[in-house]
């Protein structure tokens, strides 16, 4: 029997994270992999394009009804969609109210506990933005997930976030088996985004596993609430989310530990690349503009 392959999507809150991991197990599906998705965001938004519905129950929600979790069965929790990939949510509390990494720490022990790893080839976990504290690092901090994908762009916070997250996987690199898989860039369409995101990928001991392109079609399938491989499968875009997959299922046992860098070094880097300027430039920027200022308010007098 194949080794179980436990992968997370972690990137910014924003960033195209959800939609891209549904997309790409969607694919993996269609190559005959038999997958798990674990939503980790209390938003319950990482099965709704495999699901076509708006939002799956989650595990807490169920349980608070039920009483507790142990008072729930597998099926109250886990349900089948498209090219029969397994869901579960695992929720979390009201805004503001209680640690929202307690449901996934929950749900992955239920799911564990109730046989929902058995005859799955992939265990995917999409993870809340950028955090990679407490019950959010969970599936890193308790050797769940072995492989990484951190879904970033050329924009400065997702640069931020990614090497965040790699600090994260260093952190429990030494002590487990997790591994970062690689970089998944959603493309932005800022300037030298590919060669930006190389860069970070070589920074970090990675390398960039695919440059996502944007297309329009990718919204046109969320608002059906569908992944572009089942609401237009023929489609140029469908066939990167078929080339990231394969990428994906290729990489296994490849993934590196990472070696995040400092502020300053991604900084500099930026500034390489024209994302952001010196404060000597903004300075500069700032004089011209006051000086502008002045000699269109002299003329008027």
């Amino acid at each position: 029997m194949a080794k179980l392959r436990q992968i997370a999507f972690y990137g910014k809150g924003g960033i195209g994270k959800s939609t891209t991991s549904q997309n790409t197990l969607a694919a993996l599906a269609e190559m005959g992999q038999k997958i798990l998705i674990v939503g980790c965001d209390p938003k319950a938004d990482s099965t709704r394009l495999i699901m076509n519905v708006k939002a799956q129950n989650t595990v807490l929600s169920l349980a608070a009804q039920a009483g507790s979790v142990e008072d729930l069965e597998l099926d109250d929790v886990l349900k089948v969609g498209f090219k029969g990939i397994k869901c579960v949510e695992s929720g979390g509390p009201e805004p503001g109210v209680g640690c929202a990494g307690r449901g996934v720490i929950t749900s992955i022990n239920f799911l564990e506990e109730n046989g929902a790893y058995d005859d799955v080839d992939y265990v995917c976990y999409d993870v809340l933005g950028d955090v990679v504290c407490g019950g959010f690092a969970m599936p890193i901090r308790e050797n769940k997930a072995q492989e990484i994908y951190i879904v970033m762009s050329g924009e400065m916070m997702a640069l931020y976030a990614a090497n965040n997250i790699s600090r994260g996987i260093l952190k429990y690199a030494q002590s487990g088996g997790v591994r970062l898989g690689g970089l998944i860039c959603n493309e932005r369409q800022t300037d030298r985004e590919l060669d930006l995101s190389e860069a970070l990928a070589k920074k970090l001991n990675t390398k960039l596993i695919h440059f996502v392109p944007r297309d329009n079609i990718v919204q046109h399938a969320e608002l059906r609430r569908q992944t572009v491989i089942q609401y237009a499968p023929d489609s140029k875009q469908a066939n990167e989310y078929r080339a990231l997959a394969k990428k994906i299922h290729e990489n296994s046992g490849k993934g590196t530990i990472p070696t995040p860098i400092s502020m300053d070094e991604l900084e500099q880097m930026l500034l390489e690349f024209g994302l952001m300027k010196t404060e000597e430039q903004m300075l500069a920027e700032l004089t011209a503009k006051e000086a502008a200022a002045k000699q269109a308010s002299a003329a008027v007098h």
